[in-house]
């Protein structure tokens, strides 16, 4: 063994690499050998010793070892031994083997569970200082990649944080823009008949015979309308408190029934022709009656917004015995079916459409139809929320929607919703 304290006159002071101290750990049970290697990295590193296994796994555990010296054959706890433990304590710590009883098999072993370096005794100083040198380097750089990996992490968090922010205000966004655009329907309607009330009284004098009906009819109307704003408050305020809506029901029949009512006073019908084919036998649906009269005036509405000159706007409805054909459904530039994947697709199925023979659907307009702020309308003329209000409604209810267009041939779109017969089974009325 070289003389330690020859060795330390020989060499000159060792810098630290770093300004903050990294600690080495030198486990021998060779005092000798301890002791030189301790004076030639005396002045770069903070030192710590032990002389077996047993010790030096008491050293790490309480404290942070950056690399360590190892004596392969040590008396209780063999330098393989040790090895694993100091690895299983701190799985980053560099580890430099060093024995004079080197074999193949015992450098493949260490190697194995995470021996960087492999030295022989005796050893020579400068490959020792080199080697440990190299240990703390990928020490250092490690500590640089985990350091980078927390505020990569931090930054994903707040970026995350942020996110979740932004899309709180965004959906609260979307949902005060779609109270609005739900109760504007009905306000229309609501106002229309004030007009109409206002009118009939400032022509006669008094109310009596078929005025005093009219205007009793235009009052119920009214009632009804204003209902309807209280059921669409009532569905957002439950949406605020993430209430999900779940046990509704509502008949077909009964709703293209009050959907002609509301379309028949609203202005975009005045020059166009209306028409409505109702179910022979009525259907329930599982969505909130108030959810789908909304859907079906939004779709109805844009139909007969859907051209300048009068043209035709047909709603139907249909039973359908047999599963939709998915697969040759496919969606095209003219032709789509939105919620696929979330649709219900088992009979009996109630089809529900809204066709019309308007100006159709651009095709750039067409490939984003169901997105927010999109809109069929004119500029001024619409918000780009129905659309997408139907889309939710729909999605909500695991109903789907084919859209089918023809550019000047108008367009129609089909709610394909899971159903079941309606008690009693009452047929339309004619």
């Amino acid at each position: 063994m070289p003389d330690a304290l020859a060795i330390s006159d020989a060499l000159p002071p060792v810098e630290a690499s770093a300004p903050e101290r990294r600690t080495l750990l030198i486990v021998d049970d060779d005092e000798g050998t301890r002791q030189s290697l301790s004076l030639v990295f005396r002045d770069a590193y903070e030192i710590l010793t032990a002389a077996d296994g047993s010790e030096a796994l008491a050293i790490a555990g309480g404290r942070r070892i950056d690399a360590a010296i190892l004596d392969l054959r040590m008396p209780g706890l063999s330098g393989i031994e040790t090895l694993d433990a100091l690895k299983e304590i701190d799985p980053g710590m560099e580890v430099v083997i060093l024995t004079a009883y080197e074999t193949l098999e015992t450098a493949r072993r260490a190697l194995r569970l995470g021996a960087r370096d492999y030295l022989s005794k005796p050893f020579e100083v400068q490959a020792m200082r080199a080697t440990v040198s190299r240990a703390m380097e990928r020490r250092a750089s490690a500590d640089g990649v985990a350091a980078g990996s927390r505020e990569l992490e931090e930054l994903r968090r707040s970026i995350d944080g942020f996110r979740m922010n932004e899309e709180q205000a965004r959906t609260k966004g979307e949902i005060y823009a779609s109270v609005i655009h739900d109760i504007n329907g009905p306000m229309t309607v609501i106002s229309g008949f004030i007009d109409i009330v206002n009118n009939n009284l400032g022509r006669i004098r008094r109310l009596e015979g078929a005025e005093l009906e009219d205007v009793k009819a235009h009052l119920a109307q009214i009632t009804r309308q204003v209902d309807a704003c209280i059921a669409i408050s009532r569905r957002y305020l439950g949406f605020f408190r993430e209430r999900k809506p779940g046990g509704s029901s509502v008949g077909i029949n009964q709703t293209l029934a009050d959907l002609i009512e509301l379309l028949r006073v609203h202005p975009a019908a005045n020059g166009n022709r209306l028409e409505l084919d109702s179910l022979d036998r009525d259907l329930q649906i599982a969505i909130n009656g108030t959810d789908l009269i909304q859907c079906l005036l939004n779709l109805a509405l844009n139909a007969l917004q859907s051209a300048t000159r009068p043209h035709r706007v047909r709603i139907s409805a249909r039973w359908i015995e047999e599963p939709l054909d998915l697969v040759s459904r496919e969606d095209g530039p003219r032709r789509r079916l939105i919620n696929r994947e979330g649709f219900e697709n088992r009979p009996p199925l109630a089809a529900i459409s809204v066709e019309d023979d308007g100006d159709g659907i651009p095709e750039d307009v067409f490939a984003r139809l169901f997105d927010a702020c999109v809109t069929t309308k004119s500029e001024g003329k619409g918000t780009g929320l129905g659309l997408a209000i139907v889309g939710r409604f729909v999605r909500d209810a695991n109903g789907a929607i084919g859209i089918e267009t023809k550019p000047g041939r108008g367009a129609a779109f089909r709610l394909y919703f899971p159903a079941r017969p309606a008690p009693g089974n009452p047929k339309r009325s004619r």
